[in-house]
């Protein structure tokens, strides 16, 4: 990114009310040349931002690298943060139960986050760590080239398709955005299921739809 192209960021940001920004110290390698995963990785451990100081690891994806479902959180927790690996904590726990149920397991999905490191105090990623980062969650989609993108919660469905739709309204329906040829299903992230637990259903229902959306493609 040229300096009057982060000039205009900066500018864009502060006319939004986003007035920590100037404070905050990051820079990102640029994704352009990347071409393989362990490009990208390394690339993203790169990346100056103040959160990945707070944490003890980098997690970055784990799965089938030619998997036809990504499934895409919003940034690790605890467990994740402790043992550098996407969803292993008690959101893991639940997400393998619904994929269980649907036939599927992690040798058959690839899964990542927006956010490779944990933010302090596990708080929501702010508008620019998710701005910073976007790039890299493109082409992370881009190598793994699946069919369908699972996006787990309101985070991560705002930050790939730039919407300010919530969740509750979005979750069940395909839609797609530029830049990704693959469908994409927003749903439920699985923390909340487990605060809300009647939502349980509809969860299973959009995975339903994921399912039957593969096998269709598969029979064709």
């Amino acid at each position: 990114m040229e300096k009057k192209e982060v000039v205009e960021v900066l500018k864009w940001f502060s006319d939004m009310g986003v007035s920590d920004i100037l404070e905050t110290n990051f820079s990102r390698p640029s994704s352009n040349k990347i071409s393989t995963l362990a490009e990208l990785k390394e690339a993203m451990a790169k990346v100056d931002i103040s959160i990945k100081h707070c944490a003890t690891n980098m997690v970055f994806g784990m799965g089938n690298t030619k998997a036809d479902i990504l499934l895409l959180g919003e940034a690790p927790g605890a467990e994740e943060d402790k043992q550098g690996l996407p969803f292993v904590g008690q959101s893991g726990q639940l997400l393998d139960k619904v994929l269980a149920d649907i036939g599927l397991d992690r040798t058959k999905v690839y899964i990542t986050n927006i956010l490779p490191w944990r933010p302090p105090g596990n708080r929501t990623p702010n508008t620019q760590e998710v701005a910073l980062f976007r790039p890299y969650v493109l082409k992370h989609i881009s190598l793994i080239n699946p069919k369908v993108v699972v996006c787990l919660g309101g985070t991560s469905t705002k930050a790939l398709l730039q919407t300010t739709d919530g969740i509750m309204k979005l979750h069940g329906r395909w839609t797609t955005t530029k830049g990704i040829s693959a469908k994409i299903m927003p749903t439920f992230h699985p923390a909340y299921l487990l605060r809300s637990p009647s939502q349980k259903r509809e969860f299973w229902r959009d995975f339903l739809l994921v399912r039957e959306e593969i096998s269709t493609d598969q029979v064709n």
